[in-house]
Order: C-alpha cells, then structure tokens, then sequence
C-alpha cells in the first residue's frame, strides 16, 4: 500500500488562548451600596477587634473567622456573579443583529458560595506552609499561623473561587497575576503584597506588644484587602498587571 504526502497543505493555525475576563459587580440595585457597606462593615470590625487581636490573637483570630465568613458570603453572593453564569464570563459585545442568549442554568449562588468557602478553607493548610516556608514560626505559634492563614483564604480567595470556580484557566491567571483587575482580583493582590508587607516591622526593635506574630500580618493583610478591592478594583477595573498576548474572539 503507498502512502501519498500532501505537500505545500496549510498549516492548522494554533487555537486562541482563551480570554479571562474582568468580573463587575451583578447589575442590580443591592449590588454597589452592599460591596461599600461590606467593606465598612470590616473595616469596623478590624477596628474594634484590633487591641483584642493584639492581647489574645488565637482566641480573638477564632472568635472573628466565622464572623468575616459571614459577612464575605454575604458579599460574595449579593454582589458577585456566581462562577458559571452569564455575569461570570464577563461581557461580550453583540454583533449586530444577534440577540443575547438567556441561561436557563444559572448556578444558585448560596450553594456556590458554600463550595467556594470549603475549597477556600481547604487551601488553610496549604498557606500555612507558605507563612512557614517564608520564616513563620514552624515548632511554636502553630494555632497562630494556621488562623492567620484561614483569615487570608476567606479574605482573599474565597471571592476568586465564587467568581471563577475551579477552572485552572482563570485560577493560574490569578496566580501569575496576568488577570485583569477587578474587586475580587484586587482583593488578591491587595491581601498578599498587605500580608507581606505586614512582616516588616516584626523584627524591628520598638518592643511594641501590637509586633508580636502574626498581629502585624492580619493587619497587613485586611488593609491590603481593602485598598487592593476598592483601589485597585474599581480605579484600575479592566487592565492587566502583566502584558500577555491573549487575543479576544
């Protein structure tokens, strides 16, 4: 049997790599006064908790981690689209003549938010090996660190896993910060450079009781939460912190 070679066949042209869009706040009329007042709301508790967190920050950590999961799944599920629905992938513009296609398999957002808290709260672990991998304290302060860790995941990846589920496409573009900014990306961002930063003044010699671990970690990372969600967010909705060189269809 003779095999015959097609020459000079065009080359199959590599396939556009997928795009990961913003996620904007749900067009309704809770969305917008919800996420200030959710933002308000913890601020406000940080506040009052904070001279709490800096005598006793295991029992103040403990007692305040259902309180902010909480007023996150309030957050999440009043503000956000949940991941799955239309609201999730972003918008995209119509061609002329084309209508726009209704899902009639929208995701429940509770139910949504409860997995996303659990896949949160799975990952604690996981940053807890991180803080001791980056010089926490790895024999002693261990309820410390695991708290602080538990903060950080309802804080900062408990809203990205609501928005963006478990697809590995838009969670490794979280993770190499090429995602586009938005409250819950910026909230990211903004919770670990605050975290990081929060390791500063630890070794310094003020003998403050408030630098003691991992009070200036929280701290860090609730401002950074804050200022990354809001600033961030809103200010720089859209754009990209790495350049890449993804095509939109």
């Amino acid at each position: 049997m003779s095999t015959t070679l097609i020459k000079g066949a065009p080359a199959q042209p590599a396939a556009p790599k997928a795009v990961v869009p913003a996620i904007p706040l749900l067009n309704t009329s809770l969305a917008l006064p919800v996420s200030i007042v959710h933002q308000l709301v913890l601020a406000g508790l940080f506040v009052w908790r904070f001279e709490a967190l800096v005598a006793d920050p295991v029992s103040t950590l403990q007692i305040g981690l259902p309180v902010v999961a909480v007023i996150q799944t309030l957050y999440v599920t009043l503000c956000l689209p949940a991941a799955g629905s239309s609201g999730a992938k972003g918008s995209k513009k119509l061609r002329p003549g084309e209508k726009k296609k209704s899902d009639t398999r929208e995701p429940k957002a509770f139910a949504t938010a409860v997995i996303s808290l659990v896949l949160s709260l799975i990952l604690t672990p996981v940053l807890h090996i991180l803080f001791v991998l980056f010089g926490a304290p790895f024999l002693t302060h261990a309820s410390h660190t695991f708290l602080c860790a538990a903060h950080i995941a309802v804080l900062a990846i408990y809203p990205i896993f609501y928005v963006r589920g478990s697809d590995p496409v838009p969670l490794q573009a979280v993770v190499s910060v090429s995602a586009p900014f938005d409250q819950t990306f910026g909230g990211f961002v903004g919770t670990v450079v605050g975290a990081w930063l929060g390791a500063v003044p630890i070794p310094l010699d003020w003998d403050r009781e408030w630098q003691k671990w991992p009070v200036t970690i929280v701290a860090g990372a609730y401002i950074g939460y804050f200022v990354g969600s809001k600033l961030l967010g809103s200010a720089f909705y859209g754009k990209r912190w790495a350049v890449s060189e993804i095509k939109e269809e």
